[in-house]
């Protein structure tokens, strides 16, 4: 059933959501471009990764965080979430038509851009390189600019990510695995194609570094999106032109885990509440 259509103000707070503590990295931009917006953020931690579940489980938790966050108020909405915007985000469009909704998606256009061999190394979650909506987009640009696409899964690095293993051994060996082989392969463009892993983009460029003979750019699509919000809100006059803006968290799992991560990722120490929804 279509949920109604509110009309929220410009006060009103904007919802950015994940399977787990990723979307911070797109939260970040989101705050550095647009510091007067109050902010509600959801970690779906207690059903994380979703790259590891159905499209149709990805799809209702999508749907439930959404009901969530609009319920909240929210003006607006961010998928900050690979996964979670290749599966559900047109199901969410559905159910609240007219909400300004921005999802994020691999840089592959940007990747396609920059890259002066022509190969470019995308990494991401399974499920998003197996997606259709991802291979469409693949399809489109390589048609387009004659870029190649290596496509590497990484399995098990949100995991690592989401216990907080940002440069333990364990991390790097798993991105020496799945880095090399993109290197190997002559990409000279890397596209960080989940959220989750600008958090880990130091080790990545000291891979590079040590196995490259030609710099390495990394493409990043959180500034991105947090320009698309900012144009989709002036749009609609929601912008908030001034004020303290205040942050707030939820998850579905630890509320001490995400308060962690806020403050060692962001340093930032908002309000957190454990709860559960769908």
């Amino acid at each position: 059933m279509t949920q109604p259509v509110h009309s929220p103000a410009a006060e009103a707070p904007i919802g950015v959501f994940d399977s787990g503590v990723g979307g911070l990295s797109v939260l970040r931009h989101i705050h550095a471009q647009l510091p007067h917006e109050h902010l509600i953020y959801f970690a779906d931690s207690g059903y994380a990764p979703y790259g590891d579940r159905s499209e149709e489980s990805v799809i209702q938790r999508s749907l439930a965080v959404a009901a969530f966050l609009f319920g909240q108020g929210a003006k607006a909405l961010v998928v900050a979430c690979n996964t979670a915007t290749v599966a559900a985000i047109k199901a969410i469009r559905t159910e609240w038509p007219g909400m300004p909704i921005v999802g994020v998606e691999p840089g592959l256009k940007p990747g396609a851009a920059v890259t002066q061999t022509g190969n470019v190394g995308v990494l991401a979650t399974d499920r998003t390189l197996h997606s259709e909506k991802f291979l469409q987009l693949r399809d489109q640009i390589s048609a387009g600019t004659q870029a190649e696409f290596l496509l590497q899964p990484c399995i098990g690095l949100v995991d690592q990510i989401e216990l907080g293993e940002l440069g333990s051994d364990a991390t790097r060996a798993l991105l020496e695995q799945y880095v090399m082989p993109l290197l190997d392969g002559g990409a000279d463009t890397l596209v960080l194609g989940c959220t989750h892993y600008p958090f880990v983009e130091h080790i990545i460029r000291d891979i590079a570094a040590a196995h490259s003979p030609a710099p390495v750019t990394l493409i990043d699509t959180g500034d991105a999106v947090a320009r698309q919000l900012a144009r989709l809100l002036e749009g609609a006059g929601l912008l908030r032109p001034a004020g303290v803006p205040h942050l707030r968290g939820y998850t579905t799992a630890s509320a001490a885990v995400l308060a962690d991560a806020f403050r060692g990722l962001l340093g930032l120490a908002p309000q957190v509440e454990a709860i559960e929804v769908g």
